[in-house]
């Protein structure tokens, strides 16, 4: 194998286009497909591969990384590429596709392509961090056999947490956006009470700040909150996504609080607000009181 293994990337949305940018600057042979192939155009003279299919993009890579939208597309393009991917590829499932979707796809992977190394392994991190190669990659899998993909991490991550076998990865992927969901409801429900008592997200912040509660998250959801503005790094319909896979996937936990919020949230996003940053619950919260 070469000194730098040719890297293909399924879906280019925000994660995805942040990963092959990341991986062209790194000096990796990347090909890339998307549904709609604009949203890669702009990386072709930084030397990515637009592919027309994904069979296409995924038949000279080493190393394949699926960062598609959710579980059922996910399912589908790599149904379609299983014949034409190389013998021996590591494939790296990356999005947030829940337990039931992971142990299926790892199924059919020992079915009909065992020679394919199959890591799970979404991330913790949104657009912004992703751009900037500062995402946690969480991976799960067989890390003897894909040595091959550490440089691939290393050029769109700040880390990698290895969880064991394949599988958990996805499932503490839940674990933390359920914490983090949780957190953006209180953040914006308590944003919502200082204001009712006269104070700005500012100075909610500033109390906040230097002690054990002031996470860096939440500091940049309130900086939303107060500016009024919502460009999306995690959509409001991808969090409820999320938790709706949580929810699906914990069968013992008992789960109110998520509970509560994932039916908030489906309120919101039928009201609209689905295409805007999470953070924007405390605008539907202001609206609808």
């Amino acid at each position: 194998m070469n000194q730098r293994s040719a890297v293909a990337v399924l879906g280019l949305g925000a994660m995805g286009h942040a990963f092959a940018a990341n991986l062209l600057k790194n000096g990796f042979v990347t090909s890339g497909w998307n549904r709609t192939s604009a949203r890669g155009e702009d990386l072709q003279s930084a030397g990515l591969r637009l592919a027309e299919t994904p069979e296409q993009a995924v038949k000279e890579a080493d190393v394949v990384i699926s960062m598609l939208a959710n579980a059922e597309i996910t399912e589908e393009v790599l149904q379609k590429t299983l014949s034409s991917l190389k013998q021996g590829a590591i494939l790296v499932q990356m999005g947030t596709i829940g337990v039931e979707a992971t142990e299926k796809l790892l199924a059919t992977l020992h079915e009909k392509r065992p020679d394919v190394i199959l890591l799970d392994a979404p991330v913790s991190g949104t657009k912004a961090p992703a751009e900037n190669a500062q995402i946690l990659v969480l991976a799960s899998g067989d890390r003897e056999k894909a040595q091959a993909v550490e440089p691939v991490f290393a050029a769109i991550s700040k880390g990698v947490k290895w969880l064991g076998a394949a599988g958990a990865a996805s499932r503490m992927k839940l674990v933390v956006n359920a914490w983090l969901i949780s957190m953006v409801q209180g953040l914006a429900e308590s944003t919502q009470m200082a204001e009712e008592f006269g104070f700005t997200p500012d100075e909610f912040w500033d109390v906040l700040d230097g002690g054990p509660l002031a996470v860096p998250y939440a500091k940049a959801k309130l900086g939303m909150i107060k500016e009024g503005s919502y460009e999306p790094q995690m959509h409001l319909t991808w969090a409820l996504k999320d938790a709706r896979l949580a929810l699906a996937a914990a069968k013992e936990s008992r789960l109110p609080g998520l509970t509560t919020i994932a039916e908030l949230w489906q309120q919101a996003v039928d009201a609209g607000y689905g295409e805007k940053d999470l953070s924007v619950i405390y605008r539907y919260l202001q609206e609808n009181r």
